[in-house]
């Protein structure tokens, strides 16, 4: 899951494995596998980074971590 905030500042939490397409139009878009829609305040490098850090995370079992503490 990855954080990320709605155009109105409001934070929000995506299934990062669920998105489809993420595009600027200026504003973030993201186009989710069941056609949900999203605009955020993020750019999309910076979607596809928090993306990339989630799947590294998940990768390492680092995301496991917390559930044993």
């Amino acid at each position: 899951m990855i954080s990320l905030h709605r155009l109105n500042g409001d934070e929000m939490t995506l299934n990062a494995d669920l998105i489809l397409t993420i595009e600027a139009t200026p504003d973030t878009h993201i186009q989710t596998l069941d056609r949900r829609q999203f605009l955020v305040l993020e750019s999309v490098d910076e979607v596809v980074a928090a993306v990339l850090e989630y799947r590294r995370l998940v990768a390492s079992g680092g995301h496991l971590t917390a559930l044993t503490a």
